[in-house]
């Protein structure tokens, strides 16, 4: 592996591994960038997936009071999101990836854009969990389709006047559980060969290290600045999906 393809790696390794620790999630969309100039898309994919699993759990540590406090409402995510990965896949044959994409990117940056500008911030704060299962079950549909499980939880946690720890404690376990199966579909496909494990391994002590910073970050700032990162997040969403769906 030449130099430039390892400089390459590292950067999108500390990318995702920022935003991760950040955010607790968007790590495709920072880091895929870096590492499809050098791998192969298939490649890139597993790598970036199995780094948020694994760097994910330094979030989870983070959050680990609000996880206890509220684990039957990550149930009605989670569950529901792992339903809908097989269904999404299933649909998959029958429903064009790019148009939909084109769609959800579309929805992503309305919202993001509209209520970035506004100085009021959109609330729903009743309990809803009908409603939270419809979201799960969505987004692990539109995961196994077009790998946006995070898009519709993303939007749905940043209407909610949750705490940052509690939208966090939804976020990033729903996640890494949409993703952990991703990467377990990967394997079983034969995705993890030789060069992609090096690159996974070269990358996972700069992606482990840059999410420890990203911690930092998440613990300085307000719930209200959370809750605005992920409107701002969603936009920025759209537009990577944008862009990469049209080039």
């Amino acid at each position: 592996m030449t130099f430039d393809s390892v400089l390459y790696i590292l950067m999108g390794a500390v990318a995702a591994g920022f935003i991760n620790g950040l955010a607790g999630f968007g790590t495709a969309l920072f880091a895929l960038g870096f590492l499809l100039a050098v791998l192969e898309p298939v490649s890139a994919v597993a790598v970036v997936t199995l780094l948020s699993v694994i760097t994910g759990f330094q979030g989870l540590w983070e959050v680990r009071r609000a996880l206890t406090r509220n684990v039957p409402r990550l149930m009605r995510f989670i569950v529901p999101g792992l339903l809908g990965v097989p269904l999404g896949i299933t649909l998959l044959a029958h429903i064009n990836a790019d148009t939909l994409k084109l769609v959800i990117a579309a929805f992503l940056i309305v919202y993001g854009g509209f209520f970035s500008f506004r100085a009021n911030l959109p609330k729903f704060e009743r309990r809803t969990p009908v409603l939270d299962a419809g979201v799960g079950l969505t987004g692990g549909v539109l995961g196994g389709m077009a790998s946006l499980s995070g898009a519709l939880p993303m939007i749905w946690c940043s209407m909610r006047p949750w705490p940052k720890a509690e939208t966090r404690a939804v976020l990033q376990p729903f996640n890494m559980s949409v993703l952990a199966a991703t990467s377990l579909m990967l394997w079983w496909r034969g995705a993890y060969d030789g060069p992609t494990v090096t690159a996974f391994l070269i990358a996972l002590p700069a992606s482990l290290l840059s999410a420890q910073i990203g911690i930092l970050v998440f613990r300085r700032i307000t719930d209200n600045t959370f809750r605005r990162l992920l409107i701002g997040l969603s936009f920025v969403l759209g537009l990577g999906i944008l862009l990469r769906t049209l080039i």
